[in-house]
């Protein structure tokens, strides 16, 4: 019975094996190369996990000059309102003439303070 159901069958029963393309060989190899690639990528690029703790320390280090600058300008602006209104309060006027060209009257003691020592003592003040 058995005999008579294979030779009646319209097509051969028979397998025929086919042989593996190039493409079916080459593919899984690429696969890994490609998901190592974006691996590495991930975690050593440009923006990647291990550049993140960089760049997160460089934000801080500009956010801390970030505030220093704007106390600096906070300063220069408060001496910019002292002059813009029309007329030089004296105390501007006398401090600009002591500092910038060496005038004193003869009664009076000067003394000078270096560059360095007076910042410090700004900073400390504010």
């Amino acid at each position: 019975m058995l005999e008579s159901l294979i030779t009646d069958t319209p097509y051969p029963l028979w397998t025929k094996q086919r042989r593996r393309s190039g493409i079916r060989r080459f593919l899984p190899i690429l696969t890994v190369g490609v998901l190592f690639y974006f691996g590495y990528h991930l975690y050593h690029g440009e923006y990647g996990l291990y550049s993140r703790a960089t760049l997160e320390e460089h934000i801080a280090l500009l956010q801390a000059e970030r505030k220093k600058l704007e106390s600096q300008r906070m300063l220069l602006e408060k001496r910019v309102t002292l002059l813009r209104d029309g007329a030089i309060e004296r105390d501007m006027l006398d401090e600009y003439a002591r500092k910038n060209l060496n005038l004193s009257f003869s009664n009076e003691i000067t003394i000078i303070i270096p560059k360095e020592i007076g910042e410090m003592n700004q900073n400390s003040v504010e």
